[in-house]
């Protein structure tokens, strides 16, 4: 409820700040895009609570009505790449870039970054509190046997921990090793019922409530998680609200708005905006 009610609150603040209101959505109707507009984003924005915050803020200025999907990175862009999504929010860079280059999207922009953060038990058996990045605190869990939940979905979390298990030069098999097949919060769920590691962007974990992990390991340069917003390049798209909303994500006020977010609930940035500093 707290939550919630935070939420709700925040929301607000974000329509005033960015001067949003009735007389703005009438005046966009009257000459600017409109219609139903399917936003394919990743499950740490929804779970985090920041989808929450963001659809109403540009819905109340703008004639599009968003229609957000949240699910693995790799599933938004192969919605992307058949056409059932008009516009992407997703955080696995090379991949983008590959779907860029295939020519399945007419832009790519610097929307914001978060971090990923190692979870696990508070007694944490493989120590990876002494680790010197996540890498070696990867291998350290590998050496360990320690049980690892793995989301094993093709999302752009998925994909940052495969590379990560590759860097360590570790196949990841065996009983130690749990695929959950299921999104952020499901897997930070199990993984705390299980007494297992995962990895998880920070924003999901400090939302997920009720679990019996913590953070074992942050901080290192190689958890940094980037976040690009992609308009689509294919036949039947609305390209017009899409370029809108990315248009839209990338001004100052809204920028502030994502560093703002989650900072008085939890006492710190949830997310960096970088479309102003990054291309």
């Amino acid at each position: 409820m707290r939550r919630a009610i935070w939420q709700v609150a925040a929301c607000a603040a974000l329509v005033a700040a960015a001067g949003c209101g009735s007389d703005d959505a009438e005046s966009a109707a009257a000459g600017g895009p409109s219609g139903d507009m399917l936003l394919a984003t990743t499950t740490s924005t929804q779970d985090s609570g920041l989808l929450d915050v963001l659809v109403p803020a540009f819905e109340s200025g703008s004639a599009c009505t968003v229609k957000p999907v949240a699910v693995g990175s790799g599933d938004a862009m192969a919605m992307g790449e058949k056409g059932n999504a008009d516009v992407l929010l997703v955080h696995s860079p090379a991949d983008e870039r590959e779907f860029m280059a295939e020519g399945h999207g007419s832009s790519r922009a610097a929307v914001m970054h978060n971090d990923y953060v190692l979870v696990g038990p508070p007694s944490d058996p493989a120590g990876v509190a002494k680790a010197d990045d996540a890498v070696e605190a990867m291998e350290m869990i590998a050496q360990a046997k320690a049980p690892f939940a793995s989301r094993a979905d093709e999302s752009g979390t998925n994909t940052k921990e495969l590379d990560m298990w590759n860097e360590a030069g570790v196949d990841p098999q065996g009983s130690w090793y749990i695929e959950t097949g299921q999104g952020m919060g499901e897997t930070l769920t199990i993984a705390g019922q299980k007494q297992a590691y995962t990895l998880s962007d920070r924003g999901t974990f400090l939302a997920t409530g009720s679990l019996e992990s913590e953070i074992v390991f942050d901080g290192s340069p190689d958890l940094l998680n980037w976040y690009h917003v992609i308009v689509v390049d294919h036949a039947g798209t609305n390209v017009g609200c899409a370029k809108e909303f990315a248009g839209w994500l990338q001004e100052e006020s809204v920028q502030k708005m994502i560093g703002n977010f989650g900072v008085e609930e939890y006492g710190r940035q949830l997310f960096h905006p970088d479309a102003l500093g990054r291309g």
